[in-house]
């Protein structure tokens, strides 16, 4: 009998059995992998209420919705990195309550806006809320498209109210290596990435601390000249002062209005170096006072207290609290959470100039 030629029946038969294999192979392969990631379930889309699971990703919009979720926490801290230093542990003590920190590394006024939203939501009597207010919130813009996002991925679908909707965002090869994290944490294999309740040393260990290099990230190659007052002072018509809008500071106020009357409400803004801040003299320094204004408005409208660390002290004036222009040191830290328990028991400044309360009232 003569052989099949090529492309005849026997060729064929061949060819779908391989088609078969290779399909049910991939099928088979995609429900394994399905079954880690909802197994694992590295963001708590089966959990509810109690305890979060392991928090193994390294970007906080991921994980912290199942903080949120988790019910465990009466109170938070929202922000950026510029507040993260701050321990829930230490609040406890200093202010009462059950603390959270919810501040994300680089989030914009609207990534901080969604994870608030979600804490509200879940938390139907909040008792502190505390808001680090950086720059960004005082954009113009803020509330461009260009703005609302960063380059980090950000998770809708984890801080709406659908979970259904969840199930089907899992299903990717970043979130199976989150579970394969989760695994590795599961059997003593890694730590977890990041507090239950939020809480990262993010900086380096303190032992490893160089004033030197510090100065070099703090000044990046200007003089600490530049902090100087600008000469002669620059002026700013009615005309563009009226035109000035500050649309993220309208999202904060409206944040507090949600709030309940019993919620004890917080506005700091960081200490920031004076190397970030603006010149004395300059526009952007008459700015950054008009939406110090409206913030302290909003403050008072709503029974806030506002702190504001974002001056000129011996504090922001010294190198060595720093790491870089932005992030000071744990002991500054401390002295913030200190400074948040005074404020609530009455001081409204420091006698070096750390920090005012203006146009707040005290509970």
């Amino acid at each position: 009998m003569p052989p099949d030629r090529p492309g005849g029946p026997k060729d064929e038969t061949v060819a779908r059995r391989f088609s078969l294999t290779f399909v049910l192979a991939t099928l088979a392969f995609a429900a394994l992998t399905y079954g880690v990631i909802a197994g694992f379930d590295p963001y708590g889309v089966r959990r509810g209420a109690g305890e979060p699971g392991p928090l193994m990703d390294i970007n906080q919009r991921y994980v912290y919705p199942q903080i949120v979720r988790s019910g465990r926490y009466s109170s938070a801290v929202f922000g950026t990195s510029t507040v993260r230093l701050l321990d829930p542990q230490r609040l406890d003590k200093l202010l009462g309550g059950r603390f959270a920190n919810l501040a994300m590394n680089a989030a914009t006024p609207w990534e901080q806006m969604q994870i608030a939203n979600l804490f509200l939501r879940h938390t139907p009597a909040p008792g502190t809320l505390v808001f680090g207010i950086d720059a960004p919130w005082c954009d113009r813009d803020a509330d461009s498209e260009a703005k609302r996002l960063t380059p980090r991925p950000f998770p809708p679908w984890l801080y709406d109210d659908d979970r259904l909707n969840d199930w089907a965002h899992l299903f990717n090869s970043k979130n199976l290596e989150i579970a394969l994290r989760v695994a590795a944490y599961r059997l003593g294999l890694m730590d977890e990435r990041i507090r239950g309740d939020g809480y990262e040393v993010f900086v380096p260990p303190e032992d490893t601390y160089d004033l030197s290099r510090a100065r070099m990230h703090i000044w990046q190659g200007h003089a600490p000249e530049a902090v100087t007052s600008v000469v002669p002072a620059e002026t700013v018509s009615e005309a563009e002062r009226k035109s000035w809008r500050f649309p993220a500071l309208a999202w904060l106020d409206a944040m507090l209005a949600r709030a309940p009357a019993t919620t004890r409400k917080m506005i700091l803004l960081p200490p920031v170096h004076v190397a970030v801040q603006p010149r004395p003299g300059s526009k952007a320094v008459m700015h950054e006072e008009a939406c110090k204004a409206m913030l302290a408005e909003i403050a008072q409208r709503h029974g806030a207290l506002l702190l504001d660390f974002r001056r000129s002290s011996p504090v922001t004036r010294e190198d060595s609290n720093y790491w870089d222009p932005m992030h000071y040191r744990i002991g500054i830290a401390r002295r913030i959470e200190e400074t948040l328990a005074a404020a609530m028991g009455g001081a409204t400044e420091a006698d070096d100039g750390f920090f005012v309360t203006p146009g707040s009232p005290v509970w």
